[in-house]
């Protein structure tokens, strides 16, 4: 997933503009009071700062912070300490009655970093670099796909799949390499896109960016200033289109909001921080609830592309759902949800078996990543006698599998891994538990 700008994507459109600074208060999108709330927390929390350190932490040009500062001075939540050379020099503390508030404000939410966007910014962002606006073409599937073996048929599903912007549903038995194929289309997902820290929502501060999931890219960003608002808005973070994967571990309440009461704040769920990239729930049909409870969640969605998230307060209010949703199951499509649900479902794909060649390019190649020397006779020996014999079907994941195995007892024993007789037999009653 390190290698998203090797693919191929023709845009529709032009590259969404990334969002400029504020110039204004007022441009922030912001009530001036939420940000006296913001900056008087951070002074609390950090003490004695300078104006562009104030800036550097809120995320917010010091030609704005002047004017909510001055505001602040004029109503004794924050002084001057000591002005330098410049004005980003000058030295701001809270006053006693600006201690207290920040107090009264903490107690409330503890939350003191980049300054949030609007849920009206987020909105219109997150539809202005949509993944319905890319084009996968052939080339790009043809380069996203390069070096794996598999069927053309199968990368012309997974392409035009992707190119729809529908969901995808890929399911065959364990060990077939769906996952991997998942993981494979977020090469698929080429350009950049705007993060936010965090967006506001009726005041409350729900936190967007997530390191583990959002890859920031290098930025041609000039240092915080006092005269640079040519620049992009700080609040937004450059990122390659996201990738989220969830597994066995994925519930309901995982899907709303995550409101942590001693601090005040939100987390976003994992398909909000997916937007506009790809978000795959593997392993469906391994989690605590139905699948088909599971399915349902998304039915909304997925038809209206917007999802219904509700505060702590009662609070309720839509997001965008903007992302390609990848299924990965080893259950058959009727056992994981009903009719209606799957006519919602754009590309039901089996991923099964390989054929005999394929699985032998597969074969081939492991032992060459392991420098383990091939060998014809020993590989129809294992399909003949081992696979057609055992009836065990010929999925992706066996070669490595088998021949790490190989290596494992050669390591041990201090010689050569070969792919003799002996060793196949070893390696796959270790592996099958056979008896």
């Amino acid at each position: 997933m390190n290698a998203l700008s090797s693919a191929k994507v023709v845009p529709i459109d032009e590259t969404p503009a990334f969002p400029r600074a504020p110039r204004t208060l007022e441009e922030t999108g912001l009530p001036l009071l939420f940000l006296v709330e913001l900056a008087t927390k951070l002074l609390f929390v950090r003490g004695q700062m300078r104006l562009t350190e104030i800036s550097q932490r809120l995320h917010l040009p010091a030609t704005v912070l002047e004017s909510l500062l001055a505001f602040m001075r004029a109503e004794r939540i924050c002084e001057v300490m000591r002005r330098g050379e410049t004005d980003g020099d000058v030295l701001y503390e809270l006053t006693d009655a600006g201690r207290a508030r920040a107090g009264e404000y903490l107690a409330r939410c503890k939350y003191a970093g980049a300054a949030p966007v609007s849920l009206a910014a987020y909105v219109a962002q997150i539809e202005r670099q949509s993944v319905t606006k890319m084009q996968v073409t052939r080339e790009g599937v043809d380069e996203a796909f390069r070096g794996l073996i598999i069927r053309p048929e199968l990368r012309d599903q997974l392409g035009a799949a992707m190119s729809s912007g529908r969901a995808l549903f890929l399911y065959g038995p364990a060990g077939a390499g769906k996952t991997y194929l998942a993981e494979r289309l977020s090469l698929l997902l080429d350009g950049d896109v705007a993060v936010p820290h965090a967006i506001v929502v009726d005041g409350e501060i729900i936190q967007v960016f997530d390191p583990l999931i959002h890859e920031p890219v290098e930025d041609d960003h000039r240092p915080a200033g006092l005269d640079n608002l040519a620049r992009p808005d700080q609040r937004w973070v450059r990122c390659r289109r996201p990738v989220a994967i969830t597994g066995g571990e994925l519930t309901l309440r995982m899907l709303d909001l995550d409101y942590d009461a001693s601090t005040g704040f939100y987390q976003a769920p994992p398909h909000v921080k997916a937007n506009n990239g790809l978000f795959v729930v593997d392993d469906l049909g391994r989690q605590l609830i139905k699948p088909e409870q599971l399915m349902n969640r998304w039915i909304v969605p997925m038809d209206r592309h917007h999802d219904y998230l509700a505060l702590h307060s009662g609070t309720k209010f839509t997001l965008p759902f903007d992302v390609v949703l990848v299924f990965s199951t080893n259950l058959m499509p009727s056992e994981v949800a009903d009719p209606a649900f799957l006519r919602r479902l754009g590309y039901k794909i089996h991923i099964g078996p390989m054929n005999e060649d394929e699985y032998r390019n597969i074969f081939t190649a492991v032992c060459e990543d392991r420098g383990v020397p091939f060998d014809q006779v020993a590989f129809t020996t294992l399909v003949e006698e081992y696979h057609k014999v055992h009836r065990q079907p010929l999925l992706a994941c066996y070669p490595r599998d088998i021949v790490n195995q190989i290596a494992d007892l050669a390591r041990y024993r201090g010689e050569p891994a070969r792919l003799t007789p002996d060793a196949l037999h070893w390696a796959w009653h270790n592996y099958f538990a056979s008896r």
